[in-house]
């Protein structure tokens, strides 16, 4: 069979190990061939996008996000059949795929305790059956209005960016999630520099917390921050990568869990990070902003953002804070 003519597929397993032999699996009876390998949601949401996949597998216990997040997020963004592939034990394994169909999954299997000759073909069975489903998108805009949250992304000049901004929101009726890139050390500094130069409640993130309306949550250096269920915050170090924090993963996860109700905006900064995350929640319903060059201390992020398609408004720095403030309002009750 002919490379043009195999189904395409996408595996997203947060094991290397498993990713690996998932694989050679799937292309063993030649008629499937792997485009795409991610390891958690933000990436699998990405490749999706720009591979344009017949078929995604998805782990069902992808660790620091919700599965089910991430089949809603991936449908919104460009609707693709899933399967989901899940090890967990059958008491846990029953409300994690009650939940992933819920958000559009095609169908689910267990993972055998060894992946046997007739098991093997059994996924390969099961792929090509999800493939030849017809699947439509699903725009994420059930959450309740409790998911309200902004989501602010910033690199090279971000500091003073974010002060701008901050104090152009007034007192949010929302959380507010910051990524900044910044050296070890730093993100202490910022939150207590950020909170006396806008008035708002600023404090670094941490795991578990539950995000209140009007305060401002920071990053801290070298760990992901997550909206997560519940308007609670997650704190976590997959994936690895260029940047972590990652603007990506943050705009991904209010992408699932906020969807219309979300806000975001990329400010000045070196590279492209935060360009798929947004893209992801403005598919998803949410609004989404980007400082223009001409205020920019670096366009490098803003520009890949615009470049994606992700952004609704492109505005200078001083009008951002109003216009997210705005949006906000405008988000569905």
């Amino acid at each position: 069979m002919s490379a043009a003519t195999r189904l395409r597929a996408v595996v997203v397993e947060d094991s290397p190990t498993q990713r690996a032999h998932l694989v050679r699996l799937l292309e063993d009876g030649g008629d499937i061939r792997v485009v795409g390998e991610a390891a958690d949601a933000a990436a699998a949401v990405a490749l999706a996008r720009t591979l344009g996949p017949d078929v995604v597998t998805l782990d069902l216990d992808l660790p620091g996000d919700d599965t089910a997040a991430a089949v809603a997020a991936i449908m919104a963004a460009v609707p693709l059949p899933i399967l989901a592939v899940t090890g967990l034990p059958a008491g846990r394994a029953e409300d994690a795929v009650r939940a992933v169909l819920a958000a559009g999954a095609v169908d689910a299997m267990p993972k055998p305790a060894a992946w046997s000759p007739a098991a093997a073909r059994e996924l390969r069975r099961r792929v090509r059956t999800v493939a030849a489903v017809p699947v439509v998108g699903r725009r994420a805009r059930g959450a309740p209005p409790g998911a309200r949250a902004i989501a602010i992304a910033a690199s090279t000049g971000g500091p003073s960016a974010l002060a701008t901004v901050l104090g152009g929101l007034g007192v949010p009726p929302a959380p507010v999630l910051v990524v900044q890139h910044l050296h070890e050390g730093f993100d202490g500094q910022l939150a207590d520099w950020l909170g006396r130069a806008t008035r708002l409640p600023v404090r670094l993130a941490a795991d578990g917390d539950h995000a209140e309306p009007g305060r401002v949550y920071i990053a801290p250096c070298g760990r992901h921050l997550r909206l997560a269920a519940g308007r609670r915050l997650e704190l976590g170090d997959a994936p690895a990568g260029l940047h972590r924090p990652s603007a990506d993963v943050l705009f991904a996860s209010v992408a699932a869990h906020a969807g219309a109700h979300g806000v975001g905006a990329v400010l000045t900064g070196m590279g492209s990070d935060g360009a798929e995350g947004l893209l992801a929640l403005r598919r998803a319903g949410g609004r989404t902003f980007a400082q223009d060059e001409a205020s920019s201390v670096v366009f490098g992020m803003p520009r890949a953002a615009r470049l994606a398609e992700a952004v609704d408004e492109l505005l200078p720095l001083e009008r951002l804070g109003p216009a997210l403030a705005r949006a906000l309002e405008a988000t569905p009750a």
